[in-house]
């Protein structure tokens, strides 16, 4: 059956191509030790890159699967596994995603040519293969260490000629003073979503008014239905509700700071997972509540302008700021690339509402309170530090020991895994279809051919 759907997923892709190319015979591309790859895995793996506007080279996709297949025999070696939940949680995650970029659950069943329930059977064997050879490749480099020694070697070994140039970069942190509505204010908002409630209790279509009046984006659109979730997928307040209702039953009008007032309806419970539909009801920001996150920002401002001291603004941030991210790293904003979260973020990387401040900031200095627009549109006033300009650079050992750290590591890791598989595919047979022998990058990889295996 996931055959079969797999070919459907790649005619429905490939619908402009020739008729010749839409309809494919499986065969067998490679085999490796006891496991076999298909023409249609290879198709079935580009057509999940062609969902995201991605267009992969199948010879890659190929010895992607063929170093799939072996960390897998190894983790089954070496008795790796990989728990359910965790499974079932990437499937979901992957859901999500799909069904976001498709429109809704309704639209995305429509463009697989079939329900999600089955599609998740269909792709639960691959989806656990590509977990445990992640969680094998892990286990081969677990041990890896980098010493200081190793990055200064890794460093001195780089051509000094093409050594990378770091762009400028700041350390900033902020305060953050989200505008806030009085009880009064509120109460409006949560009577409109009460009024829809009763409402819908009295007969009226849930669907119908969630389309009219529902401020989620997302599922407005579908009637307020999000389709099945698990705990992960809302905020507490949400789940709270979601999981402790029975198929059938309607929440109270409740309230989330960070989007305002809900209720929702549990249409089915399934294991771990709650198919809910919801209206939500967000409270605009009022210009009163903007005037009052101003004026908590200037007299915080003005707190740390007295004290000047280093460590002040920090204690400020834990105190007064808004922000969940922030307030307890001391304000201090991350770089949202990268592993290690650095602090040091390069200026073309920074919002610009941000690097605008600071461009005519010294290090060391306070901005006075800001009005800014996250990307949900949402208003807040901002007090910005400037903790620190390193300024763009040939890459040195002294500035930027950290990131050649990172770098020795990532060589280091690739080297080790290459060297795995090197000694592991002369020790599996491995035979690759003469279609994709001619891949450069799979080159060498099949057993050679004895005399004694040829027919005269």
């Amino acid at each position: 059956m996931r055959k079969f759907g797999i070919v459907v997923l790649s005619v429905f892709l490939f619908s402009s191509a020739a008729n010749a190319q839409r309809i494919m015979l499986d065969k067998i591309i490679a085999v490796i030790g006891n496991s076999v790859i298909l023409q249609s895995d290879i198709e079935l793996l580009n057509a999940q890159y062609l969902i995201q506007n991605v267009h992969p080279d199948k010879c890659m996709l190929t010895q992607g699967l063929i170093t799939q297949k072996l960390l897998v025999q190894q983790a089954a070696i070496d008795s790796i596994d990989v728990k359910e939940d965790d499974i079932q949680n990437e499937i979901d995650r992957r859901m999500r995603g799909m069904s976001q970029r498709a429109g809704g659950q309704d639209k995305l069943e429509q463009f697989l040519g079939r329900s999600l329930l089955q599609y998740k059977e269909e792709i639960h064997g691959d989806v656990r293969e590509m977990m445990l050879a992640e969680k094998m490749k892990g286990h081969i480099t677990e041990k890896l260490n980098i010493t200081p020694q190793d990055v200064r070697d890794y460093f001195n070994k780089m051509p000094k000629d093409s050594l990378p140039t770091f762009n400028k970069e700041v350390e900033v942190a902020e305060i953050v003073f989200q505008p806030k509505l009085n009880k009064d204010e509120k109460d409006v908002y949560r009577q409109k979503a009460q009024d829809l409630l009763d409402r819908i209790k009295k007969g009226e279509d849930f669907a119908t008014l969630a389309t009219a009046y529902s401020q989620d984006p997302g599922s407005a659109p579908q009637g307020g239905d999000v389709g099945f979730a698990d705990r992960n997928t809302f905020v507490k307040e949400f789940t709270g509700w979601a999981f402790r209702l029975k198929a059938g039953e309607y929440s109270p009008v409740f309230e989330s700071p960070d989007y305002g007032f809900f209720f929702l309806q549990v249409l089915e419970r399934r294991g771990e997972q709650v198919h809910v539909r919801h209206i939500l009801i967000t409270p605009p920001i009022t210009a009163s509540s903007l005037d009052r996150a101003k004026g908590k920002a200037d007299t915080v401002y003005n707190l740390i302008i007295k004290n000047q001291k280093v460590d002040f603004f920090s204690s400020a941030a834990a105190f007064y700021s808004d922000s969940k991210e922030t307030k307890y790293n001391g304000g201090m904003i991350l770089n949202p690339e990268g592993e290690t979260r650095s602090t040091y973020i390069p200026t073309d990387k920074l919002d610009p509402q941000i690097a605008v401040v600071v461009d005519t900031m010294k290090a060391g200095g306070v901005s006075k309170p800001v009005l800014f627009t996250d990307q949900r549109g949402l208003k807040s006033y901002r007090v910005f530090y400037l903790k620190s300009v390193t300024n763009a650079h040939k890459a040195n050992l002294d500035q930027d020991f950290p990131k050649i750290k990172a770098f020795a590591t990532e060589d280091k890791t690739n080297r080790t895994v290459s060297q795995w598989f090197a000694k592991k595919r002369k020790e599996t047979f491995i035979k690759i279809d003469p279609q994709y022998q001619a891949c450069s990058v799979l080159k060498d990889w099949a057993t050679p051919t004895t005399s004694a295996q040829v027919k005269p």
